[in-house]
């Protein structure tokens, strides 16, 4: 019962937060989007139809003939999400604050429309649109959803181009760039780790300095090089980004020869980390 209520609460902030990031920042500054959003955006700019009403008509009409492809959860959900996201867009509409400032209105347009897909997706639901034609697609044509995504977002961002110019379309790119970043971060999290790949003669020593001054478990992996044919150890760490010079420090000084391997990694969770929210 818990999970449920925190999962609705998602689905309404971030509907809140999609429908901010339209009519307080998007639209005012004559912005696009992709999916059914920008269509509606576009209607908006031409026949200044409510972008709320034609969002839950267009929507609505994909959900009756694309229910079927979702499961009964993901729809529940996502017709939870179309509507609040709907009625939020009508009741918002013509509040934003006057700005001149278009650079600014593009990069909170994506952040409140990141933090708001995000919240949605996180929650299990989705905001319509290209996500159900990515799975008719999917099921009929046999394209992957996230191409068809791509590929029907792509269409409705380039047909912007007609009604609100080639500067806006050029920012409304960027507004989606940095939307899909921070929905990234959403599902993602914030707190990037690292994870090294070590490759010593020593790698004995390394591990016990690692586990002795870092109080950091090592994974050792046991291989055999192409060229040489030897057998080695090869070491796998994970670590804060805050540690990344001290195990620097501690490889140079062992084993200077080392080859080392370093990249991000996301939701470490575990001993040692955090653990999975439930």
């Amino acid at each position: 019962m818990l999970t449920n209520v925190k999962e609705y609460s998602l689905l309404i902030i971030g509907s809140f937060f999609f429908a901010i990031g339209v009519n307080f920042f998007a639209i005012p500054n004559e912005l696009g989007e992709g999916g059914v959003t920008g269509i509606s955006m576009l209607l908006y700019y031409v026949f200044s139809w409510s972008p709320g009403i034609t969002n839950f008509i267009l929507n609505g009409m994909l959900l009756v003939f694309g229910y079927r492809l979702l499961s009964k959860r993901v729809t529940y959900y996502s017709i939870i999400s179309i509507f609040f996201t709907s009625v939020f867009l009508h009741l918002t509409e013509g509040m934003a604050p006057s700005s001149d400032d278009t650079i600014l209105g593009t990069v909170f347009a994506g952040i409140f429309i990141g933090v708001g897909l995000g919240l949605v997706l996180r929650a299990g639901g989705t905001t319509g649109g290209s996500a159900i034609l990515a799975r008719m697609t999917q099921k009929y044509l046999g394209w992957s959803v996230s191409s068809s995504m791509l590929l029907f977002d792509m269409i409705v961002v380039l047909s912007s181009y007609f009604v609100i110019g080639a500067a806006n379309t050029m920012y409304t790119v960027i507004s989606i760039y940095i939307s899909t970043k921070v929905l990234d971060y959403i599902l993602e999290g914030f707190d990037t780790r690292k994870a090294a790949t070590i490759i010593s003669d020593h790698a004995d020593e390394v591990a016990a300095k690692v586990n002795a001054d870092m109080d950091r478990g090592v994974t050792v992996i046991t291989a055999k090089g192409s060229y040489t044919q030897e057998s080695r150890d090869i070491l796998y760490i994970v670590i804060n980004k805050q540690e990344l010079f001290m195990l620097k420090k501690i490889v140079h000084k062992i084993d200077d020869k080392a080859f080392v391997v370093i990249h991000d990694v996301r939701d470490v969770f575990g001993e040692g980390f955090t653990f999975p929210k439930t």
